[in-house]
């Protein structure tokens, strides 16, 4: 199937077509004046017309573990940053700043909370915020980090319905919980597999890196920066 990838970040024409279609969220694949959100596959999978599409998910209750790993080993990451970095750019074709970036890694997590306790749709505004000026250090944002690892932990265990089979709407549409809950693991894993990528470019190993095991199951981006 032929397709044309479009930066939207460093392209100024396709961002400019993608605000004309009245969208401000990514990723999506669009045909003609037609577009579906990239977040659920079964939703690409039905927009390209193949037939029969079904993505083995993991559990919601491993989802929370494996999120709560993940957003761990963000803290650990973020530590590590010399102070003097944070405000370095993560790589060069993005405008976005190693301590933004960690700020969001946790962000991702006030978002979700943000949606499904208060009925919040465009998470991605929510999630993007910059970071306050109160969290100058790495120490600072992981402080921060703490705080949304004991809220998530907290929601969860409220649940009753531990399937997280009631359906959520945010900008994309009606989904199931746990399929938002899976959207947001991976996106924080990402993110902290690309700051796992920077410290190592700075000649420092991460601390604790994330694990194939820690990582199995997500359905992550064959590449670091897609």
């Amino acid at each position: 199937m032929a397709f044309e990838i479009v930066d939207v970040m460093n392209n100024p024409a396709g961002r400019e077509r993608m605000l004309a279609m009245g969208v401000r969220n990514i990723p999506l694949l669009v045909r003609g004046a037609e577009y579906v959100f990239c977040q659920v596959l079964e939703d690409v999978a039905k927009f390209v017309g193949v037939r029969g599409f079904h993505e083995e998910k993991l559990a919601p209750d491993a989802l929370m573990r494996k999120w709560q790993t993940v957003l761990a080993a963000g803290q650990r990451y973020i530590r590590q940053f010399p102070l003097d970095r944070l405000d370095e750019r993560l790589i060069d074709t993005r405008d976005q700043s190693i301590r933004h970036m960690g700020y969001h890694v946790f962000r991702i997590g006030e978002a979700f909370l943000e949606t499904v306790l208060n009925g919040v749709e465009d998470w991605v505004a929510v999630s993007m915020a910059s970071p306050p000026a109160a969290l100058r250090t790495g120490e600072d944002v992981a402080h921060y980090g703490e705080s949304v690892k004991q809220r998530l932990d907290g929601w969860w265990r409220a649940q009753t319905d531990k399937s997280c089979a009631v359906p959520v709407k945010t900008f994309t549409g009606v989904q199931p919980l746990s399929d938002f809950l899976e959207r947001q693991t991976w996106h924080s894993a990402q993110h902290v597999r690309q700051l796992a990528a920077v410290l190592e470019r700075f000649g420092i190993a991460p601390d604790g890196p994330l694990s194939v095991d820690d990582l199995a199951g997500l359905p992550l981006p064959s590449g670091l920066w897609e």
